[in-house]
């Protein structure tokens, strides 16, 4: 089972702010914050923000893109392993 479907299962296509607040342990309140400023994160997070009427939501599957939540397959290199090797001999 993959993150994403772990993620599918436990909270559907669409989080609430509450979702993701409890995925990244923050409190609703911080997570609503950090969206609307400049940062990295909200960069990320901000392309799977969809308004449904005075709603926010977030699509599942983009949260965990975005969040870099997948595990890479065995034959791909992260660029943070590629950082910490080093030179090569």
């Amino acid at each position: 089972m993959t993150t994403g479907e772990y993620l599918l299962g436990r909270f559907g296509p669409l989080m609430s702010i509450v979702d993701v607040a409890t995925l990244l342990g923050r409190s609703p309140d911080g997570v609503r914050v950090a969206l609307y400023t400049d940062t990295d994160f909200s960069r990320k997070l901000k392309p799977a923000m969809l308004r449904v009427g005075r709603r926010v939501y977030f699509r599942t599957l983009q949260v965990t893109e975005a969040l870099s939540l997948e595990q890479p397959a065995d034959d791909e290199t992260t660029p943070a392993e590629v950082a910490t090797r080093g030179p090569r001999a």
